[in-house]
């Protein structure tokens, strides 16, 4: 059983059905997205660039800015005054360490310990860097308790200390390195001389940097640089 469905018939419009729209030109679609223009021949992009870095600067110079290792804290020339200040083991000059403790020098001088000890064959970075730090630590505990409550030396100060007398011990490492003294008694005599001469300068420091407890007890303190001191020079010895 079949049902006829009444389809209207569909009709395609002709050429000449075809309705054309034009639109009109706008008029203010040139006035709507101006026009910039550019003279790049006046441009003056040096003095721009110039005038914007005037700018940045402000009013402060190359000239007003402090040197660079003053900005680091390393003074070349209190380095050198405190370094000289222990050349001489029956003079010490105590008051360029009564100003300020730094520990550029200390470092230095342990550097030329190392490379001292470097071109005799001994590789011992580690060794003297952990040694300093323990003896620094060992210093600084032995003052306090012999000075109590009146100790007024600092972790930072004994390091300084320990660093700057150091010295006579790098002499001794380079004496040895370029003088061959063997293994004989001659070489631990020449080590006790500098052994003694680090003493001194370390203990003397030490007691004249303290405001109380330090001259009563300067044979202790003198027995702990001393012994502080022999295990460097044993490292050049052996």
């Amino acid at each position: 059983m079949t049902r006829d469905f009444a389809v209207p018939p569909v009709i395609f419009p002709g050429a000449n059905n075809v309705q054309q729209r034009r639109f009109p030109p706008s008029s203010s679609s040139s006035s709507a997205i101006p026009f910039m223009s550019f003279d790049i021949g006046s441009a003056d992009p040096a003095g721009t660039m110039s005038s914007s870095f005037n700018n940045i600067r402000g009013s402060s110079s190359f000239e007003d800015e402090e040197p660079l290792l003053d900005e680091l804290g390393i003074h070349p020339g209190q380095i050198w005054s405190k370094t000289r200040s222990i050349l001489n083991p029956f003079r010490i000059n105590q008051s360029v360490h009564r100003d300020s403790s730094d520990l550029s020098g200390p470092i230095f001088l342990y550097l030329a310990l190392c490379i001292f000890q470097l071109l005799a064959g001994k590789i011992q970075f580690g060794v003297i860097l952990g040694w300093i730090v323990v003896a620094s630590g060992f210093l600084y505990a032995v003052f306090n308790m012999l000075a109590g409550r009146s100790g007024n030396l600092d972790l930072h100060t004994c390091t300084s200390l320990v660093g700057y007398c150091l010295l006579p011990v790098v002499v001794f490492s380079a004496v040895s390195l370029f003088v061959p003294l063997g293994v004989g008694v001659v070489r631990f005599v020449v080590a006790g001389v500098f052994v003694l001469w680090s003493t001194r300068a370390c203990s003397g420091l030490v007691v004249s940097l303290a405001d109380g407890g330090g001259e009563e007890n300067r044979g202790l303190i003198s027995y702990a640089c001393f012994l502080i001191y022999c295990l460097f020079s044993l490292l050049v010895v052996f």
